[in-house]
């Protein structure tokens, strides 16, 4: 395999960066480079708090990462999609000025049927109509209502995001009559202005959220449609990097989190990023230390410090340098702070032909430049590959996400060659018929994923120059992320919002004095969004009673 990092990012891992992190004592520090972790650093340094971040690879990024993993070929290694990114965020941190730079398709996904048939969708309306009445008039019809309905769920969720959950104060028995009374202001503030949504959203409606919450994602679906072709399009939503079917209880808010972005204004809108999905963490990391963070790679920490009266003193690095602050916020996995998926990436020297869209287009056309969606006609077609990886098998036909960047993006790939994603599910962590660190078992796998692509793009498989697999042990061991998933944790009804991490440390801070969470395992979980980081970094502010900026 090839691995060759890509980054443009002057952070530094240099003995003397090393040197200089060792020589004062910070007001804050923040383990791990990825997106969160850097946007809590540039919300703290705008603050004038003193920060820096400390990746433990040589490249920032965590999961939203660029790299050269064959040569010419730049992939967004993990996350490869963008529109999860608060718009705050984008906004406040100024990100396109510091790089930022969104590329959006003219369709948003396209689903091949082995039938011969297609369906293709987009943000046009009546195409959209089009489309799905090949499949079914009533769904066609029903389609801007579902699409609507949503759009109100995520307006009604948006107030959410972007809040620390309204937590119990945890030092209740030590704490001032002055704390207690602002903590109790601030919950009864947050409650009142949840009310306040709920009824603006209506009895009709706030029944029908409690209910998108609960149920399945196969539930929510055949309430609103007919055709099989159209609710596993949509339902790919509900299951994408987690463990659950489309069946299982709570799949229907998973399904609401993916549809919560937008791009440039326009809601459930994803988008490349030009130079990969590295370009937003490198865009965020470009506003901290444009505020004063200092951002050092190749730091790994190995153990926190703390004093004698129980409070967090910095860390220890692998090297043995002790780095000192009172304040550290870890953007790692809780499980990593405390102590499936595969993602195949590949250069090819072709795009994929899909035998059931052929529109005579040379090079690329509509199909290419969405989220395609491979070996999901129906939703038994999901239940199946899931219940093989119940079983501990990977599935026997996975079901497989694809995405073309370099359509869009010539900056990543050769001129007449592709850069693809493959984000496949499902693959246990320990398989029971053999082991990820087999190449063999591991080639086999692959080749299992690329014959399904034959069977709708004939030919795809010939086309591949080089690829880098990532299962969920890969995962776990080069972005570090625990058990390969790639939201810090489930995201199940029973561990968010004031249950994520954990019931009763919700907001951020932990149970030792000084040491804050900023990682995607926290409220409001995983993605892209950037939203654990900024909220993390203002509770911190709050604490140490400095202005928010």
């Amino acid at each position: 395999m090839w691995r060759r990092s890509f980054s443009s990012s002057s952070s530094t891992g240099t003995a003397a960066a090393t040197t200089a992190l060792k020589n004062k004592k910070w007001d804050a520090l923040v383990i791990g480079g990825g997106h969160n972790g850097l946007t809590a650093a540039a919300y703290l340094a705008r603050s004038g708090l003193s920060v820096a971040v400390l990746e433990r690879r040589h490249v920032i990024g965590g999961a939203a990462v660029t790299e050269e993993l064959v040569p010419g070929f730049k992939f967004s290694r993990c996350s490869y999609l963008q529109s999860l990114l608060r718009p705050s965020i984008i906004k406040e941190l100024e990100l396109p000025r510091h790089g930022l730079k969104l590329l959006k398709g003219s369709h948003s996904s396209f689903t091949p049927c082995l039938d011969g048939r297609y369906l293709l969708l987009g943000p046009n309306k009546d195409h959209n109509h089009s489309e799905i009445s090949k499949f079914s008039k009533r769904d066609a019809d029903a389609y801007p209502r579902y699409g609507n309905q949503l759009g109100n769920f995520c307006e009604f969720m948006d107030p959410l995001l972007d809040s620390a959950p309204p937590e119990s104060l945890q030092c209740e028995s030590s704490c001032s009559v002055s704390d207690r009374f602002k903590n109790k202001m601030h919950n009864s503030m947050f409650w009142a202005r949840c009310l306040r949504q709920a009824a603006a959203l209506g009895q009709k409606d706030f029944v029908e959220f409690t209910d998108l919450l609960l149920s399945p994602a196969s539930k929510v679906l055949n309430n609103w449609f007919e055709s099989d072709v159209l609710k596993a399009t949509l339902a790919m939503d509900s299951v994408i990097g987690t463990t659950g079917s489309v069946h299982t209880p709570g799949s229907g808010y998973v399904l609401l989190h993916h549809v919560m972005g937008e791009t440039d204004g326009e809601r459930g809108i994803w988008s490349f990023v030009e130079g990969g999905m590295g370009s937003v963490s490198l865009a965020i990391a470009n506003a901290a230390k444009e505020a004063g963070a200092h951002i050092v790679t190749c730091a790994e920490v190995q153990q926190l410090l703390i004093n004698d009266s129980g409070t967090a003193d910095g860390v220890l690095l692998t090297d043995g340098s002790q780095v000192h602050s009172s304040i550290v916020l870890s953007n790692a996995t809780p499980y990593k702070t405390f102590k499936g998926t595969t993602k195949i990436n590949l250069a090819v020297d072709k795009l994929p032909q899909f035998k059931s869209c052929k529109m005579g287009h040379p090079d690329a056309g509509p199909q290419h430049v969405g989220s395609i969606h491979i070996g999901s006609e129906s939703m038994e077609e999901f239940q199946l590959a899931w219940q093989d990886a119940v079983n501990g098998l990977p599935s026997n036909r996975p079901v497989i996400e694809m995405t073309i960047p370099s359509v869009l993006d010539k900056t990543i790939s050769p001129p007449g060659k592709h850069v693809i994603n493959l984000f496949t599910q499902y693959t246990p962590y320990s398989p029971s018929d053999g082991h990820w660190g087999d190449t063999v078992y591991r080639e086999l796998f692959a080749q299992k994923c690329f014959s399904l692509v034959d069977e709708y793009a004939p030919g795809f498989s010939s086309s591949i120059i080089g690829y880098d697999m990532l299962t969920p042990p890969d995962l776990e061991r080069e972005i570090g992320l625990t058990g390969g998933n790639i939201f810090h944790g489930a995201m199940g009804l029973d561990s968010l919002f004031l249950m994520r991490p954990v019931k009763g440390w919700s907001n951020y801070r932990t149970p030792l004095k000084g040491l804050y969470l900023c990682g995607s395992g926290t409220h409001p979980g995983g993605g892209v969004m950037g939203a654990p980081g900024r909220n993390a970094a203002r509770v911190v502010l709050v604490d140490v009673n400095k202005p928010l900026k």
